[in-house]
């Protein structure tokens, strides 16, 4: 095992680096696997391949709040804005303000969301409870 800070290799069950200090799995600069410099912000080390800076997942969106925002600002779109369709929430916001059905269309598409026939959000992740 290699440090990611210094690229020194370290003992296996060691908690720091004893070169630089840093706790083992920190730092950026080098692959844990190899020691080999990591270029910053690469995903990958380009010597042995190991995954060095994993892309993270982004955390499900709540369907309660979904939902209560569709039913009590659904003219307004913001549980289209919280979901990521903001297409949608500024054509909600229009017709709001040009024939009033925005309301409408928002409270019909929060309880859509409370009973489970919207599901996902714009980037098809599933809600959360």
């Amino acid at each position: 095992m290699y440090c990611k800070n210094c690229g020194k290799q370290i003992a296996d069950g060691a908690a720091f680096c004893v070169n630089c200090g840093f706790a083992v799995g920190t730092g950026k600069n080098h692959c844990p696997t190899c020691g080999a410099p990591v270029q910053s912000g690469a995903a990958a080390c380009v010597q042995c391949g190991t995954m060095v800076n994993p892309p993270q997942a982004a955390p499900a969106k709540s369907k309660l709040a979904a939902g209560l925002l569709g039913i009590f600002l659904g003219g307004f779109g913001v549980h289209n804005f919280y979901l990521g369709y903001t297409g949608k929430a500024i054509a909600q916001i229009l017709l709001n303000f040009l024939c009033g059905i925005g309301a409408i269309w928002g409270f019909i598409e929060g309880i859509l969301i409370l009973v489970g026939n919207i599901n996902t959000d714009a980037n098809g992740v599933p809600l959360g409870e």
